[in-house]
């Protein structure tokens, strides 16, 4: 069984929805940026082939049911200013990887961790996850902040997991499960 997307999640000031080519302007701004990717494990995009190559490479991977690929958009703009992704879904243990980029014009303000409650409370729910999980550079502080206000748990580290840019990098392993997010206050059974 593959992973199902749910419809667009909306929050207070954001649609959590599937990419859609016309999305590819503006998560070119975001992606394009050297300060957005310098933690994260892919390269900087330097053109529209580079936004075009991401898209067919995503949809590529949610053809085969173990990925769904998100954007975060604001509702007052229709316009995307990040991305979330759910990737490597394992069906029999219900779990799946998290991973997510923001425009630096909207770090700061919550909106991630807007867009993740959101994304989260649905993986947890109508998607029938049991567990989920985010690699992140020992360097991102402000990531692994975001994980922990979330409610994952830092389970322990990876050393030089991935190579991105040249480099090996460590990374802390994070983790979230269901019935953590669950027994969240705001978050009933």
């Amino acid at each position: 069984m593959p992973l199902i997307a749910p419809g667009p999640i909306e929050t207070e000031r954001l649609a959590v929805r599937l990419v859609v080519e016309s999305d590819l302007p503006a998560l070119m701004e975001v992606n394009s940026d050297e300060q957005v990717t310098a933690l994260l494990p892919y390269a900087t995009w330097r053109s529209a082939a580079d936004a075009e190559a991401w898209l067919q490479r995503m949809r590529g991977i949610e053809a085969t049911g173990l990925a769904l690929q998100f954007v975060v958009a604001l509702k007052s703009a229709e316009r995307a200013i990040g991305t979330c992704l759910l990737f490597r879904f394992e069906e029999g243990s219900a779990r799946a990887e998290l991973g997510y980029a923001l425009g630096r014009a909207y770090w700061g303000q919550g909106f991630m961790q807007e867009a993740l409650a959101g994304l989260l409370g649905s993986a947890f729910g109508a998607m029938g996850l049991r567990r989920i999980e985010a690699e992140v550079d020992t360097a991102n502080r402000s990531s692994a902040r975001l994980l922990q206000r979330l409610g994952f748990t830092k389970e322990g580290l990876l050393r030089q997991r991935w190579v991105t840019k040249g480099k090996a990098k460590d990374v802390e392993m994070y983790g979230l499960l269901r019935n953590e997010w669950l027994g969240r206050a705001g978050h009933p059974e």
